[in-house]
Parts: C-alpha cells; structure tokens; sequence
C-alpha cells in the first residue's frame, strides 16, 4: 500500500474537486440551511488538505527508497491514518449533509483523531534514530 500514496492521493484530489465543485454548485438548492452548507465546505476542505499530506508521504518514502534506506513504517503509517481520516472525517461529514443522517456525527470525531494522529506518526517518522 505505501508505494501507492502517490496515486491515491491523486485520486483523492481529484475527488476533492469533484466533490468540492458539486457542492459549490450543484448543492446549492439543496442544502437547506448555512449549518449544512459550512459543514459540507469543512468536509471539502479536510479532504483536499489530507490529499496533500498523502502524497508527501509517497514522495518521501520514494526518496527514502532511492537513498537505499528502508522505508518507514511510520511514514506508511502517517499515509494510511490519513487515508482512513479523510474516509471517517469527510465521508460521514458528506454523507451527514447528503442524507441527514445525524447518527454519522458521532464517527467524525473518529476521523479527526486519525488525522490528527496520521501527523503525529509524520512527525516522529523523523525523529534521529540511535
């Protein structure tokens, strides 16, 4: 899977427009109050962040790589967290605002940790080992 960051996280951009082009146009008639709206632009945004971070990470263990150095699982790992974020965090968040389904409201949270914790696995991927 970590080999493949740079391609999903081009996907996901891609998404991230489309996604994000849909909602500035398309949902307008159907988003009935500003709540929704700003909710689905949160969700929009958080993706297309992540997106970035995603393909950093493929980049960087493509380098780690080439330097004949082994590749962090951290790294792999910091890729996979925000994978599952963006899934977690953006997809309830579009799927709440979509359909109404509150009760996807409390798997948010789940997605924001992981992102938050894809970061911290980032961070410490370059910490000095000794």
């Amino acid at each position: 899977m970590k080999n493949n960051f740079i391609f999903l996280g081009a996907i996901l951009g891609a998404l991230a427009v489309g996604i994000g082009a849909f909602g500035a146009h398309a949902l307008k008639d159907w988003l009935i109050s500003i709540g929704q709206v700003e909710t689905f632009q949160t969700a929009s945004k958080y993706h297309f962040y992540h997106v970035f971070s995603i393909i950093l990470i493929g980049i960087l263990i493509k380098i780690k790589e080439n330097n004949s150095e082994k590749s962090s699982k951290l790294l792999a790992w910091a890729g996979n967290l925000h994978l599952l974020g963006i899934l977690f965090f953006s997809g309830s968040l579009y799927i709440l605002c979509l359909t109404g389904t509150k009760w996807l409201g409390a798997i948010t949270p789940i997605g924001g940790v992981l992102l938050i914790v894809g970061w911290v696995f980032l961070a410490f991927s370059f910490l000095n080992k000794k």
